[in-house]
């Protein structure tokens, strides 16, 4: 059996496991895929998550993705960082930075992190004024901050992480100047339209020449640029990127939310996707091993229009989230296919199903989603670009052929 045929069919533990330990948020980021901003008053307990990694910790997993929302902000969040530490769960931690102080940056530095602990800052624009029109005013100094003081205190290889827009992705080569300075690894991933993603897709999703410009330029780089297997649509283009290049949702990941709900991917948190509870079902090894879900998603796809395509061996149909939430048949083409057979199903009739769950915050605070609010409103500075007030400007589309 090859090794990607071994993945598909599931393994005993997942190979990177998603942990929401809160919504609750600082900021409210336009394309944020969980919609956080409110904590759910039903979050685990201390309790209940030390509860969880004694049982990763039996699983042998290797180590869990924790984000949110903004984890830490969460206040047992470094408590429960240093029990997973102490159990040999590794943590790979996602935050905007508010929290990453010189004294935190220190400990993360520290002998007690034990090389356990990996610092993900997020940045969705190379400067403040195209990271802020999504993530919110002071945002960029937030996180440039927090990989200045992780660099300071001596944290090696910390990773700056940049959800690919229509708006950031002339900017891939100051990304990598900014992980340059900071001693940091850059990863991009892809924006999904879930959450406040769905809002925002139309306008932020990248064209496709861009589409194109990011292959090349991530294939030019080789594996110097993390990508957790976002982009392995893009293999349609020729060759594969470095990476899986499949669907790993129900297989190789999935996602605990802040209530215990256990969703095949991180990038689908929809009820179409719950797998089970972990309070409920009998914990996590539970769900992850007798989900009748996970079940099918690791049976072989052997009908529909993607597995009848010359490109299906490379690219493996595309993302299921990003077909799900754009209308799209699960065993159809992905909305932003490269040979451009998504064309004729995105211009028909299809229904966008309904957010099952939003945590945005109800009174909008300085930090609220700025795309949101430049296109419900005339914008009170210049748009960064003329994609923030029209996504077709300048843009004859032809065919759309112009990689998580």
């Amino acid at each position: 059996m090859r090794l990607v045929e071994h993945f598909e069919s599931g393994l005993d533990a997942p190979i990177c496991l998603t942990w929401e330990l809160t919504y609750a948020c600082n900021l409210e980021c336009a394309h944020c895929l969980s919609s956080s901003g409110r904590r759910d008053p039903r979050e685990l307990s201390t309790e209940q998550c030390e509860a969880v990694i004694d049982e990763l910790q039996r699983m042998q997993v290797f180590y869990v993705n924790i984000g949110g929302g903004e984890p830490t902000i969460r206040p047992d969040f470094w408590h429960l960082l240093e029990y997973a530490v102490d159990h040999q769960v590794g943590v790979k931690f996602s935050t905007n930075g508010v929290r990453i102080t010189p004294e935190r940056a220190a400990f993360l530095a520290s002998p007690a992190c034990g090389g356990y602990v990996d610092v993900q800052i997020s940045i969705d624009g190379a400067t403040a004024e195209v990271n802020d029109h999504v993530r919110g005013p002071g945002s960029y100094d937030t996180a440039i901050a927090a990989l200045a003081n992780l660099r300071d205190a001596g944290f090696t290889d910390a990773k700056i992480s940049v959800v690919c827009t229509r708006q950031n992705i002339g900017q891939l080569d100051e990304f990598q100047a900014l992980a340059d300075e900071y001693g940091a690894t850059l990863r991009l991933t892809r924006l999904r339209p879930s959450g406040r993603g769905a809002d925002v897709w139309d306008e932020l999703h990248p064209l496709p020449h861009q589409q194109r410009e990011l292959y090349d330029w991530l294939m030019a780089k080789g594996e110097g640029v993390l990508t957790g297997d976002s982009f392995f649509h893009l293999a349609g283009f020729g060759e594969s990127l470095p990476g899986l290049n499949l669907c790993g949702a129900g297989r190789v990941v999935c996602l605990i939310d802040p209530v215990g709900d256990v969703y095949a991917c991180p990038f689908a948190i929809h009820e179409e996707f719950l797998a089970g509870n972990l309070l409920a079902d009998g914990g996590f090894g539970n769900v992850w091993r007798t989900s009748p879900l996970f079940a099918e998603l690791r049976s072989p796809q052997t009908g529909g229009a993607c597995t009848k395509c010359a490109h299906y061996d490379s690219c493996r149909g595309g993302c299921m989230a990003a077909k799900f939430f754009t209308g799209l048949p699960l065993d159809g083409p992905d909305p932003e296919c490269v040979q451009g057979y998504a064309e004729p199903a995105l211009a028909g009739a299809r229904t966008v199903p309904a957010a099952s769950q939003d945590h945005s915050k109800v009174t909008p605070t300085r930090n609220q989603p700025v795309m949101l609010q430049l296109l419900r409103h005339p914008p009170a500075r210049p748009p960064v670009n003329d994609c923030a007030e029209n996504p077709l400007a300048g843009f004859v589309p032809d065919r759309l052929t112009a990689r998580n």
